[in-house]
């Protein structure tokens, strides 16, 4: 490495008088505007790769920037340490889950470190710390007493190698990802949150929002998903209780030709115990994994089950089927079949000759066929009897009145939200602290008895949980009547972790409430980054718990993140990084080789931070020769001594120039960072500047003294993105106060006036001279200048000139 830039020392250096200073530590200040910076914490995997270094980055960034604006800065760290895969390594290397986070909570601690992150380390929260899971068994509990949790049977996939649950998205091709075995529908009992509860709120406050991208309240809005429309009853003959379902479609409901069942529904499995047939067929629907994506792919199937329910407004007969595309646990595991109208049940009907019938026509007399393909679009009623003619609203509206005043049916909300099951069949997560007893039920465990701790030290082999093979963790006394009983052995969700750390940072030490009054001042967070992949589940959930803390009077607020920035994903030969695909980079190894500020640096050049990032060897090591020209371009101009303050009135025009540029420069960064996260363009900027000085050759007083008014610029502007250099250029540059306590630099307005300005002459568009004009000229004046340029008489050739467009500041176009 040349010009004397040693990154390892250079960074070193200033990682050490950041942590002698303490200067990332903050506390309260009521007098102090506060910005409050959270990325979306780690799973602690053991290795940071490089999706880490650019969503840390760019947090970062903006935490230092707002740091140098004079706010009062908050930038902590945690580890979201519970999951699947500490299990997995368990398995793979025979030691504890919990020894093989904590070991690699330590690496990656230290690989942060490395990188130069303003954090303040005093605030880290670990999830698999009791002293971190007692609070959310705390609220559970809580919740548990006002009716917001519940818990009953739900279909869910299950490994029968593995002995647990999966997630849909652990769900490979009807296998289990780690087993490969063939995944299962079980029906078992869960623990529910009622998020539902909280659905129209969710939904109503995306619209007071304007921090959030668009695309990601779109995606919430379509989560949530709410609709209006009829439940209603269909009899069924010999049955006490109608089949109940929900459309928001009652403009087809005189089209209904068949309906369908889940093969879980009451009415399917009375059918099954007297047709072998129809037993299988529920049997090979419980191997169809439950996720709704699955279900709207798969080949569509069913068998009919000998009974047929009533149409609620003819009288006929309408048959029943089950059917592998609906679900238990979603609405009341029933539909209405309208094949004339809907594109599934069209599909469905046609496969197994079913009638299709039309009750819809296009509202303009034009003609369709619903034997050829379903008309889902709205339109008016016929052979709909007394409702024909009517528009959807007409019939919405009569056919709920008709419902509602013979007590069949009513208007109702419907949300596509279903409540949050939260319950894992799973070891490595926290205990969900009930307690069953025989006489009792389900009893919450006292808060005096918590937290339930999870045991850390156990042999886990991968087949179902440990705990359920520890009676000195399961055998307990029931805390109301005291006799014997059962503690719950699932563990929750680990979205349940990720879904309160944010505020819990604000008072990580408080151990008599799971928030104090310092969360009071740093909520809501200001600025919250991460991945759009948590655009719905985890930025949801933490939405939900915000408010059920705050209706616990645990906090004042009900959105938790003010403003959000979702990065892009970081990208190698056009595919997302990944172990499987081999086209890794570790950041350790270029750490190593050009030092964190370049690794900081391509990161924020490459790309804007919402698109996604190709990587480019090349741009890494262009990021590192940028670097090695500002240390060298610092380095020679220190050589040359000592400066003197700016005399702005005894500048010569290239001396104007210069200052001129860098206080363009600030105004455009200061725009970049704080409004648009254009780390790119700001980069881009600084770059050009430090052109814009190599190429002022002036050893002048005055000439000196631009160019140490240039450097120090682009070393403030720039050291939110590269600390460390930044942090050692300041003090060669001979200021005596550290960078990182630096203002940002303020933009002279004087120094941005111009006394000419140099504008483009184009002839029908195209460039054909450049001409300089004073900054307050006349557009007469203007026009005349640019006709009396040499190369634009030329191209004019005497020809008429039909007119002249002047854009001030930038160009005159002459139209012949």
């Amino acid at each position: 490495m040349s010009s004397g830039y040693d990154p390892e020392q250079v960074e070193r250096a200033a990682q050490a008088q950041w942590a002698e200073s303490r200067c990332f530590e903050v506390s309260e200040d009521a007098d102090r505007e506060k910005f409050y910076c959270v990325t979306m914490f780690p799973y602690p995997s053991g290795k940071l790769h490089m999706g880490h270094v650019r969503v840390l980055t760019i947090s970062d960034v903006i935490a230092r920037f707002q740091r140098m604006q004079g706010k009062h800065v908050l930038q902590p760290m945690g580890w979201d340490a519970f999951g699947m895969p500490a299990e997995n390594a368990a398995i793979q290397r025979g030691i504890p889950p919990a020894r093989w986070t904590y070991n690699n909570i330590d690496d990656m601690r230290d690989q942060l470190k490395r990188l130069g992150y303003a954090y303040d380390w005093t605030r880290e929260v670990t999830t698999c710390r009791p002293e971190y899971y007692r609070w959310e068994q705390w609220l559970f509990t809580r919740m548990f007493e006002k009716g917001l949790v519940y818990r009953q049977n739900a279909v869910v996939n299950w490994d029968p190698v593995d002995q647990t649950v999966l997630a849909n998205e652990q769900v490979i091709d009807g296998r289990g990802w780690r087993s490969d075995a063939l995944v299962e529908r079980r029906e078992i009992p869960q623990w529910f949150m009622k998020i539902t509860d909280y659905a129209d709120e969710l939904l109503e406050e995306l619209d007071h929002m304007p921090g959030w991208p668009d695309s990601v309240k779109t995606m919430q809005r379509n989560w949530i998903g709410r609709s209006e429309g009829i439940e209603l009853g269909f009899d069924v003959p010999g049955e006490e209780e109608p089949l109940t379902v929900y459309t928001t479609r009652p403009d087809t409901l005189m089209g209904v030709t068949y309906m369908a069942v889940a093969a879980e529904h009451p009415l399917a499995r009375k059918a099954a115990e007297s047709n072998p047939e129809i037993a299988k067929f529920i049997e090979e629907c419980r191997k169809t994994d439950a996720a709704e994506a699955t279900l709207e792919t798969i080949e569509k199937k069913g068998m009919p089950l000998g009974i047929s329910a009533e149409h609620p407004l003819s009288g006929d007969a309408v048959p029943l089927w089950v059917a592998n595309f609906v679900l238990m646990g979603y609405g009341t595991g029933a539909v209405m079949a309208v094949p004339g109208h809907d594109a599934r049940d069209w599909e469905f009907a046609t496969k197994y000759g079913l009638p299709i019938v039309q009750v819809i026509e296009p509202a303009d007399g034009g003609t369709i066929d619903v034997t050829e393909a379903a008309y889902v679009e709205y339109g008016v009623l016929v052979n709909s009897g007394g409702y024909d003619g009517m528009t959807f609203d007409e019939a919405f509206d009569a056919i709920a009145e008709h419902f509602e005043a013979t007590g069949r049916g009513r208007r109702k909300v419907n949300f596509r939200l279903r409540d949050w099951g939260v319950s894992r069949q799973r070891y490595w997560g926290t205990p969900i602290p009930i307690i069953y007893c025989d006489r009792c039920g389900a009893v919450p465990v006292p808060e005096a008895d918590l937290p339930v701790v999870l045991p850390e030290d156990v042999e886990f082999k991968g087949v179902g949980s440990p705990l359920r093979e520890m009676p000195e963790f399961f055998e307990t006394s029931c805390p109301r009547c005291g006799d014997e009983a059962r503690r719950e052995t699932d563990t929750f969700d680990t979205f349940v972790e990720s879904s309160w750390y944010f505020a819990r940072y604000a008072c990580p030490d408080a151990d008599d409430a799971m928030l104090d009054e310092r969360a009071h001042y740093w909520l809501p967070v200001d600025q919250y980054t991460g991945g759009i992949e948590h655009a719905i589940l985890h930025l949801l959930y933490a939405r939900f718990f915000q408010r059920v803390m705050r209706d616990e009077g645990l906090t004042e607020e009900s959105e938790p993140f003010t403003n959000l920035l979702t990065q892009g994903m970081v990208l190698k030969n056009g595919a997302k990084m990944s172990k499987a695909k081999g086209n890794t980079v570790d950041p350790q190894t270029l750490i190593d080789e050009y030092g964190a500020d370049t690794v900081r640096l391509f990161m924020m050049f490459a790309a804007p931070p919402e698109q996604a990032l190709e990587w480019s060897d090349e741009g890494v090591q262009g990021s590192f020769r940028f670097l090695r020209r500002f240390w060298s371009a610092v380095e020679a101009h220190v050589g040359g001594g000592d400066t003197v303050a700016i005399d702005a009135g005894s500048l010569d025009d290239a001396q104007k120039e210069l200052r001129r540029k860098t206080h363009q420069t600030i105004a455009k960064i200061s725009d970049d960072i704080g409004r648009r996260h254009a780390f790119n363009t700001a980069v881009a900027a600084a770059m050009e500047l430090l052109n814009a000085v190599n190429r002022l050759d002036d050893d002048t007083e005055m000439g000196r003294a631009v160019i140490q008014e240039a450097l120090s610029s682009i070393v403030l502007i720039l050291s939110p993105i590269v600390p460390h250099i930044a942090d050692a250029l300041w003090e060669m540059l001979g200021h005596d106060e550290p960078v990182i306590d630096q203002r940002w630099p303020e933009v002279d307005d004087v120094a941005l006036e111009q006394e000419l300005v140099e504008l483009v002459v184009q002839v029908n568009g195209k460039l054909r001279g450049r001409i300089s004009v004073d900054a307050e000229a006349e557009e007469g004046d203007i026009v005349a200048s640019a006709l009396a340029d040499a190369n634009v008489e030329r191209f004019i050739d005497g020809k008429a000139i039909r007119k002249t467009i002047v854009v001030p500041g930038r160009l005159v176009n002459v139209v012949i």
